[in-house]
């Protein structure tokens, strides 16, 4: 079953996502946990890119002296709420096992070699696999819903992952904190990115509708809308 997906992000004016290069400065850069608590997922989903941000630790060692089966593993299961990211290829080392308090789910293709799986089982980390060398995101929501029964999940970046979300037709509903100031400049990221193989693929998207627009003080607003997606330009 797949769990009801949420796309949270805030913004600069210009859809970029690096607060520290907006101007004016500080501009109601403190909403998000706010509004993150406040939608309430049962877990939230992270790229590559935005985790390597949480990690501490270095890549595990090149080489295992055992071998494991490519299924997944779980260190918890009774987490109120989950840390999911998505490293296809394995490339994080993270020195913790939560974000937050969140215990870390790390998403992964089946050509991860043994040893870095060896690294997550010795640091805590739990693990699924979803596909054999590019992440499905469907069973990744499948495989979230099933074995650890995430119904609500929060879309949280960083652009190349919420993209591929929106283009899978995976996402429902899209909250937006929208701050008054402006990037302005190249070489920051967007609210929906792509990586130069998906350039031109183009999300299936029937309608937008504006369930309701917030204000949060100082020319601050959150943006609520509905996603209907076309069943027909869905990804096969």
């Amino acid at each position: 079953m797949k769990p009801y997906v949420i796309c949270l992000m805030h913004s600069s004016l210009d859809g970029r996502t690096h607060p520290s290069r907006w101007r004016p400065k500080g501009a109601g850069t403190d909403w998000f946990e706010k509004i993150h608590d406040e939608l309430g997922g049962d877990a939230w989903v992270i790229g590559r890119v935005t985790g390597s941000e949480f990690a501490k630790g270095k890549p595990y060692p090149e080489t295992a002296a055992e071998t494991f089966p490519r299924q997944s593993w779980f260190a918890r299961r009774d987490a109120k709420t989950y840390g999911v990211v998505l490293d296809a290829q394995g490339k994080i080392g993270w020195g913790r096992s939560d974000i937050g308090g969140d215990p870390i789910v790390v998403v992964l293709t089946e050509g991860v070699p043994d040893s870095h799986l060896a690294g997550l089982r010795g640091e805590g980390v739990s693990y699924i696999f979803a596909g054999k060398s590019e992440i499905d995101l469907a069973l990744t929501l499948d495989i979230l819903n099933r074995e650890l029964g995430v119904k609500r999940l929060l879309v949280e970046g960083g652009g190349v992952a919420n993209g591929a979300f929106l283009r899978a037709g995976l996402i429902d509903e899209f909250n937006l904190i929208l701050s008054p100031a402006i990037d302005g400049a190249r070489g920051a990221p967007f609210v929906f990115d792509s990586t130069d193989a998906d350039s031109d693929k183009r999300a299936p998207l029937a309608a937008m509708t504006l369930e309701s627009t917030r204000d949060l003080g100082g020319g601050v607003l959150l943006l609520r809308y509905l996603i209907k997606n076309d069943p027909q330009a869905m990804p096969k």
